[in-house]
């Protein structure tokens, strides 16, 4: 794939995340994404066989990026994995309440409308939500060596339930329009991990004594 095809492609994956994570997949039209690329229309199929191929690299190249986010900040050198931890569910409380880019968003906007309709999206979504759920679950595990965490679950099993649990909030903050789900479920998050009084913002290392 040369540089101009490889580019091309690169901006009509942009320009639909925004689109369909505002409008979800299936009533977005191809045409509404090109024109928004700037694509001449009819080249589509230049670079994807199929609309569900493309919602298939749509979904990996999303997960991709979120995924390397996640590495980013579970990453950061002096910083308990409660606070690493504290910090990625802020984010997306700031992600699903604030003046944000509503394309950052597919996981939620993309989850019940697309696995119901295509099965290779479906298995896109899968993936990256086990890929999410994994780095969730590493971070658990360290937190407990560390001693910032103290958790009563399988660090995979509360991974999981966790990331249930913030999926439903974000359906639930947009059925609502207030941010009271996410205050919630941050409680209980806390709660989850042990530490219900621990300060989210204190930059410390081990059990942050």
């Amino acid at each position: 794939m040369n540089s101009q095809i490889r580019s091309a492609r690169q901006t009509i994956l942009e320009s639909a995340q925004a689109i369909v994570g505002a409008k979800g997949f299936s009533a977005v039209g191809l045409n509404e994404i090109l024109q928004a690329a700037a694509v001449p229309k009819g080249s589509f199929y230049h670079y994807f066989a199929s609309k569900d191929a493309f919602g298939v690299v749509l979904l990996d190249t999303y997960f991709d990026n979120y995924v390397h986010g996640m590495e980013q900040l579970f990453s950061q050198a002096d910083v308990s994995c409660y606070t690493k931890l504290m910090r990625y569910w802020q984010a997306w409380i700031d992600n699903h309440t604030g003046c944000t880019d509503t394309g950052k968003c597919l996981a939620v906007k993309l989850g019940a409308e697309v696995s119901d309709l295509s099965e290779p999206m479906r298995l896109a979504l899968q993936r990256g939500t086990s890929r999410t759920i994994d780095l969730l679950a590493t971070a658990l595990r360290q937190g407990v060596q560390e001693g910032s965490l103290s958790i009563e679950q399988d660090p995979q099993s509360l991974a999981r339930r966790l990331y249930a649990l913030w999926l439903g909030t974000s359906v639930m903050g947009k059925i609502n329009r207030t941010t009271a789900p996410f205050d919630e479920a941050l409680g209980l998050t806390r709660q989850l991990l042990g530490q219900p009084e621990y300060p989210a913002n204190h930059n410390d290392r081990g059990t942050g004594k």
